[in-house]
């Protein structure tokens, strides 16, 4: 995907999403804690918010990446991300 970026710093992660407006959320499941989501305040009725603490724990112990955009294509402000398995 052109533009895309791939992180696990956790700082860098949280930055992209409270610059969009967004919020540490999980969907809970049974397991290592849920998926974890970024929040943008659109009616999501099965996101849980959670605190930025125990959203970086699942994701460090579910050893996942952040990969995001910073710009759409137009040049715009994106909210693209996905969390996928460390390489």
């Amino acid at each position: 995907m052109s533009g895309s970026k791939t992180t696990t710093n956790h700082d860098e992660i949280r930055r992209w999403a409270e610059e969009r407006d967004g919020h540490s959320a999980v969907i809970r499941t049974k397991g290592k804690g849920g998926v974890l989501r970024i929040d943008f305040r659109e009616p999501e009725e099965e996101f849980d918010e959670i605190e930025w603490d125990e959203f970086f724990k699942i994701f460090d112990q579910n050893k996942l990446a952040f990969l995001y955009q910073e710009k759409t294509q137009d040049g715009g402000t994106s909210r693209f991300n996905k969390f996928v398995e460390r390489t």
